[in-house]
């Protein structure tokens, strides 16, 4: 079992940074990849961000290269997702996962891969 809670979302203005966390508790190994999604109002459940657990093979979608980045503080077991660059369109709730039996060759953007969700924290980017 792992258990995830989110942290660190908030209201900001356009251009704005916000650094979301994600602790784990429970069982964490290296294999893991750990990832963020987001979900709008009214759209599907979109990726963000992936890495494994051991700090390898990170992966972003495109609409947050160079914006975002994910990484991670083994010894407080905490993954976190640092958001530069806000714009309106990453308004949304941010949701951390964990995906125990990665696929290989995976590139960790499958949310349906994921075998445990944290509660979400919402982003909200006032233009």
């Amino acid at each position: 079992q792992v258990q995830l809670v989110e942290s660190g979302g908030g209201l900001v203005q356009a251009g704005g940074s916000l650094r979301l966390s994600c602790a784990a508790s429970g069982r964490t190994f290296s294999s893991y990849a750990m990832g963020w999604f987001r979900q709008a109002p009214g759209k599907e459940r979109e990726f963000v961000a992936a890495m494994r657990w051991s700090g390898a093979s990170t992966n972003y979608a495109d609409s947050v290269k160079g914006r975002f980045t994910i990484s991670r503080d083994r010894t407080k077991a905490t993954v976190y997702l640092q958001m530069n660059s806000l714009k309106p369109e990453d308004t949304a709730v941010y949701y951390c996962a964990a995906d125990t039996r990665p696929p290989g060759g995976s590139d960790f953007s499958t949310p349906y891969e994921y075998d445990y969700w944290g509660q979400g924290t919402q982003v909200t980017v006032s233009s």
